[in-house]
């Protein structure tokens, strides 16, 4: 199913959220069907847990259902949605901040054996270190492929913050991930054998 209107008869994500505001009962729910595999992803990587994201994700789409009549369509539907959900996660990160007690490595599970996986958490755990505006600028840029400029609209900040601090955030991961140059995963139980 495409964004737009690709096939005959399917409402655009304008017309859908147009339809929303006016009553129609079905045309949010075909919307957030729509974009939810990328707002989930989006979350998941925003945020600590797989709860996190799952709660956040609640949280935006409640904010989006409830603030639809206030969208300006001067911008596309799912960069509004993105900037929602991107949000809602900051939100959630920056409550629980003053309460994490758990260790990160607790959160997750036993990686697979598998060194694509072991890659994958390696990374999951990295960007957990960045400081909650780096991570959600490098998400932003580097994993879901948007603009410096779509950046700073979806975070409310300027290109030149995007900019430095997927700059400082990369640097960060480089320093963290150097391990996988010599391809080998280390973990802060599992020490990389001596080169």
């Amino acid at each position: 199913m495409g964004y737009g209107a690709g096939i005959q008869g399917e409402r655009s994500d304008a017309e859908l959220l147009a339809a929303h505001v006016a009553g129609d009962r079905h045309a949010f729910a075909e919307l957030f069907r729509r974009h939810q595999r990328q707002l989930h992803r989006l979350a998941r990587l925003t945020t600590h847990s797989r709860e996190d994201a799952e709660d956040a994700l609640q949280d935006a789409m409640l904010s989006a259902h409830r603030g639809a009549g206030s969208f300006r369509y001067d911008a596309a539907v799912g960069s509004w949605l993105h900037r929602i959900v991107v949000n809602a996660c900051l939100d959630r990160l920056r409550r629980a901040k003053a309460h994490r007690t758990t260790p990160l490595e607790d959160i997750y599970p036993v990686p697979d054996r598998t060194a694509q996986v072991e890659t994958a958490i390696g990374v999951q755990h990295a960007l957990m270190r960045l400081p909650v505006e780096q991570r959600a600028a490098v998400v932003a840029v580097d994993m879901q492929g948007y603009s410096i400029a779509e950046t700073a609209s979806l975070l409310g900040i300027p290109e030149g913050t995007v900019k430095s601090r997927c700059a400082r955030g990369r640097v960060r991961l480089a320093q963290l991930l150097g391990h996988l140059d010599a391809g080998v995963y280390t973990s802060p139980d599992r020490p990389a054998a001596q080169r």
